[in-house]
């Protein structure tokens, strides 16, 4: 949501008469946009703001501007220190506060500003913002306010303005993505109208499908992120229906204690999860999930944790997002006593971590030998690098073949796994031909 965020940002700026600048030093505007979900990132800024000091005395006329999701708490801190701070829902009204001349905005809201895409093959487009929930970890509700959806139609206009300049790869974005409802159409529903733009695609829910099979435009559907307490029945049927929605997805499960659940204020059970994972994977049976985990969370004793590792075990995930509990200002969970020594939250990250490497390890060895597709994200180190459709990180090696591998930035290629880690794969290009006439499109 960030790089989202930021490229309508500099939509704004650029509509606006200013040009991008590859450094800080001697611009006259800095836009910090911020991410206010761990205490960390927001320490990050104090050190940006010693350096704005330094760059003032300089350039007298530069422009400092704070904006993303930023805690009433935080904006009273960094009031001195930034010479506007700008709620990102006001984003259409940046123009007239900086007083440039030159603006073609007409967006009323700033969902409904066309971003400048920094990706030429894959695009963010959020479909929502905001959150209702209020776990007691998270300060989005507080920085982001409430569930806000956007206009099916205008989502859907813009997803197919995409697929004709040849986008490859959507993501719809949300707090929740879930809980989206525009009008009478809710996530499943979108997920299906998307699905619906022109776009032949074979099936993606085998380790074999093949995009470069066919001609015709491809694109696949990605979507993050997810809330278990909103994922319907009907959203997993949609999920294996919409052939063009990758069988990957992160489904935040945070705690395998039911009482650790209810203090983190998320209404669901360790055993209602498990029963999603089960119809998840019986209607998508190649489906790769991840998950978030936070250990150390207040009150969490052993035994809990252990409920936590029985889960861990159970599951299987394929990837998971380990964080070390640690207080953010503004939220419920700041009240609570940060019990947990920082020691033994090292040690329950470790023991989590090491189960994590042993099942992806095992999931990832199924892939070698077999025939996988990759959308190609970038060339480095002598490798192209990219994603599956189960959303694995794939290294390429191209030493067969004599074509450019700048060129196969941001296409669909085939790929022999060979070798497979933890965290991703490795393989050699294969069908040459096929690549050889995407690659000159």
């Amino acid at each position: 949501m960030n790089w989202s965020d930021s490229e309508r940002i500099a939509t704004v700026l650029e509509k606006s008469g200013y040009k991008p600048s590859l450094k800080m030093e001697g611009t006259d505007l800095i836009v910090v946009n911020m991410c206010s979900v761990r205490q960390s990132a927001v320490d990050r800024i104090f050190g940006l703001v010693l350096k704005f000091v330094k760059f003032k005395t300089l350039n007298r006329k530069l422009i400092t501007i704070l904006t993303g999701c930023v805690l009433k708490e935080d904006k009273n801190k960094f009031v001195k220190e930034f010479d506007l701070i700008l709620d990102i829902k006001d984003l259409q009204q940046l123009p007239s506060l900086l007083k440039t001349k030159t603006s073609n905005l007409k967006s009323k809201t700033y969902l409904e500003i066309k971003p400048i895409y920094k990706s030429n093959f894959s695009a963010s487009i959020p479909i929502m913002t905001g959150c209702n929930n209020f776990c007691s970890f998270c300060v989005v509700p507080y920085s982001r306010g409430k569930e806000i959806s956007r206009p099916a139609k205008e989502i859907i206009c813009e997803v197919k303005n995409l697929i004709k300049r040849g986008y490859k790869e959507i993501w719809l974005l949300g707090q929740n993505v879930n809980s989206y409802k525009s009008d009478k159409i809710n996530f499943p529903k979108l997920l299906k109208m998307v699905n619906d733009i022109p776009g032949l695609q074979p099936t993606l829910h085998s380790i074999n499908y093949c995009p470069l099979a066919k001609a015709g435009p491809n694109f696949w559907i990605r979507f993050t992120s997810s809330h278990p307490k909103d994922l319907s029945d009907k959203l997993i049927d949609a999920m294996a229906k919409c052939k063009k929605v990758t069988p990957y997805l992160n489904l935040p499960v945070q705690s395998g204690d039911n009482e650790i659940l209810k203090k983190m204020n998320r209404p669901y059970t360790v055993s209602h999860y498990k029963n999603l994972v089960k119809k998840i994977r019986r209607k998508i049976p190649k489906i790769c999930l991840s998950t978030d985990i936070i250990v150390g969370f207040p009150g969490e004793n052993k035994k809990q944790f252990q409920n936590t590792v029985k889960l861990f075990k159970e599951i299987k995930f394929n990837m998971a997002y380990i964080a070390q509990y640690s207080p953010r200002p503004g939220t419920v969970a700041a009240k609570f006593k940060d019990d947990v020594s920082h020691r033994e939250k090292e040690k329950r990250w470790r023991i989590l971590n090491d189960i994590l490497k042993k099942t992806a390890s095992e999931n990832n060895k199924r892939y070698i030998g077999k025939t996988v597709d990759v959308l190609v994200e970038d060339y480095r180190n002598g490798f192209l690098v990219g994603k599956s459709c189960h959303y694995k990180t794939v290294k390429i090696q191209n030493t067969k073949y004599k074509i450019q591998n700048t060129k196969l930035i941001g296409q669909f290629v085939k790929v022999k796994i060979t070798n497979a880690n933890p965290f991703g794969l490795k393989g050699e290009l294969i069908n040459h031909k096929k690549i050889k006439r995407e690659a000159s499109l």
